[in-house]
């Protein structure tokens, strides 16, 4: 057996060339092992591989070698088939056996066939025969080399792919969405986990079978084209929503079906990208979100919007929306049609003596009563406090309004049974018939009222038809409004308090300023009486003006008098703000009475605050640039957007009386009250709530985190002298504690 050792090199400049092309790193990384039973064999074997820029780890005999193997992986051995004792061939069939990854080259003088054959057959990568070429054997071993590189890039890519698999996967059954794809006969041949928590399905139910089979059998004709997507070009993408039906268990294990609303978005797959066409169509892929809070929200702002919140009915814009439809069908037919003003009797007193919560249940059950008295068609609307308006869009003659109207009175004359009380209220009925009491909604809703108000002059509980006649005999609105004129002259109006108590330790910590009317002759009058004609008249200015002045020196006395820090809460409305000069006016009644603006905090409603937003707000954001705060009174019960609330310079959310007498000790909690808690919370915003009348209802608020109450619970409103003996007394702890108290006198 012949030597080859670097001096018979054919062509070293050639050589020298590979060197210098190859990279530092190519031979560095390489890890190599040489074998072969004879040391000057082993040697020249290492000269030539280090003369490429090669470093190798060398094995003298078989045993030495297989210690090497077992010790360190390699990429490449150089391998001596003939050695006694552990032979090449035993070395081959260790590394088939181990499944070692190197690349074995034999390099041998036994260059026969079944040699050859057999060291190939157990796993050899090649073979070189000895004496060998320098350049054949170089060559070679690089080119094991670079088959090792590309098996381990093509394993490394391989590991990268599963990775990325299972991420995508992982994506996929993670996203809040369904995700889905369909063959091209609309049968789900993929869908993600989120099916389970969305329809309630298990996904292998789901495979094969028909979209058809989750849809709501009424929007099918609607989604067909998009669950089966078939368009191309810009319109391949399409949205569009619809009802999925869902399957869920409760929690005895029954099933029951809920619709599911989903925005769902979907797009062809086609055989061939750069061709779409239906021909190249190959099935559908799609997601769909689950929107059935967004759309129940949608729900319920448009209820809000034209339904009253404390009974359900519709309210005056929906009203008006359906007599006006009725007036125009009515006239294309030539046919009548018939509104009703429908006013309570005693129910304001009721709600004196029993509370406001009583009344809002009084008013509910009387709506219950209404609706079972119309027909099909008629509408009932609450149109404000304790009246109502009915709509009769058919009827022939008088006769057929009389039956209802009798109707009503009859099922309004039996007792209401209400927490132990039995409660009785009557109703004024006022009736305007179309045409001959007016020809557009308005004038008839006006023209009913003022029969209404006939009746209660002639003595309440009973329904009288409008006549040309009655704006001459009675006109209680212009009566009222004199009235309310020459109150306004003499000097009638007082300003009550109201005490907003915190829930921290049941302190006064501010106090609302109300407006009475103590009548000349009527004596006190209640404000739901005068108000909203105020409101309508104009005069509601000048009376604001009057309880913002008068309250800042009694406010401002009682600091003086170290009677405590008071917060003051007035009422204000869009008329006032919107006058010119009432910034100038507010800051020189604040000056004159000696009271810091900080302690001042303005209440305006939700429907006041959205009249003029342009006018309104800006001032606002002046007056609490000044140091007052901004509240909206009666939050909730308004049709403003809530958007808006993060736009506004509001302070405070007052909860309205109406949520707050829904909290009831044998319920859950009040879903509402929660909501504007909340929300609140997330506005960082102040929260009072008003009409608290009960310790349930006190309790309620004071676990939801609610720092300000008032109500009957601790005090109505009363005259200045006698709410200076409320501040002296501080006697509204007790009503925070956990043993019951007497009710306060």
């Amino acid at each position: 057996m012949s030597t080859t050792t670097p001096s018979d090199l054919s062509n070293p400049r050639e050589s020298l060339s590979r060197m210098m092309n190859r990279s530092e790193s190519d031979t560095q990384s390489a890890r190599i092992l040489l074998v072969d039973d004879k040391q000057e064999l082993l040697t020249s074997l290492y000269h030539l591989v280090t003369l490429y820029g090669y470093e190798a780890d060398q094995a003298l005999g078989g045993e030495a070698a297989l210690e090497a193997l077992k010790a360190q992986e390699y990429d490449v051995v150089l391998l001596d088939l003939i050695m006694p004792g552990v032979s090449g061939h035993d070395i081959l069939d260790h590394a088939a056996r181990e499944k070692l990854g190197c690349k074995i080259i034999v390099v041998s003088g036994d260059s026969s066939f079944t040699g050859v054959k057999h060291a190939l057959h157990c796993g050899a990568f090649d073979f070189v025969k000895k004496p060998y070429e320098a350049a054949e054997l170089i060559a070679t071993m690089e080119t094991a080399l670079r088959q090792v590189r590309l098996e381990n890039q093509a394993q490394i890519m391989e590991e990268r792919l599963k990775e990325s698999e299972e991420l995508h996967r992982f994506i996929v059954n993670s996203s809040p969405d369904l995700v889905y794809m369909l063959d091209r006969n609309g049968c789900f041949t993929f869908i993600n986990d989120r099916v389970q928590d969305m329809l309630g399905c298990d996904k292998e139910d789901l495979l094969g079978r028909h979209y058809s089979e989750v849809i709501v059998e009424e929007d099918l004709d609607a989604v067909n084209n998009l669950f089966n997507e078939r368009r191309t070009g810009g319109r391949a993408v399409r949205n569009a929503e619809i009802r999925m039906q869902g399957r869920h268990s409760d929690q005895l294990g029954a099933h029951r079906a809920q619709t599911v609303w989903s925005e769902l978005t979907a797009m062809g797959i086609y055989a061939d990208n750069n061709e779409r066409t239906r021909d190249n169509f190959v099935g559908t892929y799609g997601t769909a979100r689950d929107i059935s809070q967004r759309k129940q929200a949608e729900e319920v702002i448009n209820f809000q919007a034209y339904h009253d919140l404390l009974t359900h009915l519709p309210n005056r814009a929906l009203l008006k929306d359906r007599l006006n439809m009725a007036i125009t069908h009515a006239r294309r037919n030539k046919r009548k049609l018939a509104t009703m003003f429908l006013d309570l009797d005693r129910f304001k007193l009721v709600n004196d003596t029993l509370g406001h919560t009583m009344g809002d249940r009084l008013l509910k059950a009387v709506a219950l009563r209404l609706q079972s008295c119309l027909r099909k068609g008629d509408t009932l609307s609450r149109f404000g406090g304790d009246e109502f308006t009915l709509l009769l869009p058919e009827v022939r003659t008088r006769d057929d309004v009389v039956v209802i109207a009798q109707k009503i009175l009859d099922r309004l004359s039996e007792p209401f049974a209400i927490d132990n009380h039995e409660l009785f209220v009557g109703a004024s009925i006022g009736i305007a018939m179309y045409p001959e009491a007016g020809d557009s909604g308005e004038a008839l809703i006006q023209n009913a009222d003022i029969a209404m108000y006939h009746v209660k002059g002639r003595g309440k509980n009973g329904y009288q038809f409008f006549s040309d006649e009655m704006n001459n005999q009675f006109s209680s609105r212009l009566s009222l409004e004199r009235e309310l004129r020459n109150g306004l002259i003499q000097g009638e109006f007082e300003v009550y308090y109201q005490p907003q108590v915190g829930l921290d330790k049941g302190e006064i910590t501010g106090v609302e300023a109300l407006v009475r009317w103590r009548h000349g002759r009527r004596g006190m009058v209640e404000p739901g009486e005068f108000l909203p004609l105020a409101e309508e008249t104009g005069l509601i200015m000048q009376i604001d003006e009057y309880v913002q002045q008068q309250a800042f020196h009694d406010v401002a006395a009682w600091h003086r008098a170290g009677l405590g820090d008071l917060n003051l809460s007035v009422n204000v409305t869009a008329a006032q703000i919107e006058q010119d000069g009432f910034i100038e006016r507010f800051v020189s009644a604040l000056k004159a009475a000696g009271l810091d603006a900080r302690f001042v905090k303005l209440e305006i409603t939700e429907n006041t605050l959205m009249q003029d937003i342009e006018v309104i707000v800006p001032k606002l954001k002046e007056i609490r640039g000044l140091g007052a705060r901004i509240a909206i009174d009666d939050f909730g019960t308004g049709y403003s957007s809530l958007s808006y609330l993060q736009q506004f310079p509001i302070n405070t959310l007052k909860i309205d009386r109406s949520f707050v007498g829904d909290i009831r000790a044998d319920q859950g909690g009040a879903s509402i009250v929660d909501a504007i808690v909340a929300m609140a919370r997330g506005l960082k915003m102040d929260l009072v709530a008003e009409g608290v009348e009960n310790r349930t209802q006190l309790k309620y608020l004071r676990d939801q985190g609610c720092e300000e109450v008032q109500g009957f619970i601790f005090s109505p409103a009363v005259p200045a002298e006698d709410f200076v003996e409320l501040l002296k007394s501080n006697r509204f702890a007790q009503l925070l504690g956990d043993q019951p108290v007497a009710a306060l006198a």
